[in-house]
């Protein structure tokens, strides 16, 4: 479908679409998310849908294109010549700030990723991979300094994503078991974290 000039009140539209489209998809997921769900989270009309976005999948790789920065921030801002221990403290909590801030975009990323990542393959064996192999040399380079205490790097990181994320991907197990939906649970969850982590990585 050809596009007209991306105007303010058309690029405002497209942003109203999109963040209807990311409820749907990440409560959904892709195959459960239909243009009739999305157009009426949108308050619009499926043909109006279609006049700014002509397919689901469409809409689904705006969303993840859009999201993949943000996702990779960060980790691009582990610093290389910080404070080991305080540079994955900071990291730790940009993850949970992350879970805390943005669960629908974690749960649509989670989503992809249970699927067999089929839009994102590329980007997870390119730019991901790319860049967990540099901040893992990071990381490792500080073990062999013996400023941190030994640990496989990837699989440190690995951890670190599957223990901030839970309180994303996983936030009605969580305020049901803990029967609250007070944000308190994010500031406990980070002192445990830093406890579990980096107590467990300062050098013996």
């Amino acid at each position: 479908m050809a596009r007209t000039e991306r105007t303010p009140r058309r690029a405002a539209t497209e942003a109203r679409i999109l963040d209807a489209a990311l409820d749907v998809f990440s409560t959904h997921g892709f195959r459960g998310a239909t243009l009739d769900g999305i157009a009426a989270a949108a308050g619009m009309s499926k043909p109006n849908l279609l006049y700014y976005f002509a397919t689901k999948e469409e809409m689904h790789t705006a969303l993840l294109d859009g999201l993949m920065d943000t996702w990779l921030d960060p980790l691009e801002a582990l610093d290389p010549v910080g404070e080991p221990v305080e540079e994955l403290r900071a990291y730790i909590r940009r993850k949970l700030a992350m879970a805390r801030e943005y669960p629908r975009e974690s749960r649509l990323f989670a989503n992809e990723i249970v699927q067999g990542a089929p839009r994102i393959a590329p980007m997870l064996s390119g730019r991901l991979r790319a860049l967990v192999e540099e901040k893992a040399a990071v990381i490792g380079g500080w073990i062999a300094q013996g400023k941190l205490a030994p640990a496989d790097p990837a699989h440190l990181l690995f951890a670190i994503w599957a223990t901030t994320q839970h309180y994303a991907d996983f936030d009605v197990q969580v305020r049901a078991v803990l029967a609250s939906d007070d944000d308190m649970r994010f500031e406990t969850a980070l002192a445990t974290l830093e406890t579990l982590f980096l107590d467990g990585l300062r050098p013996r």
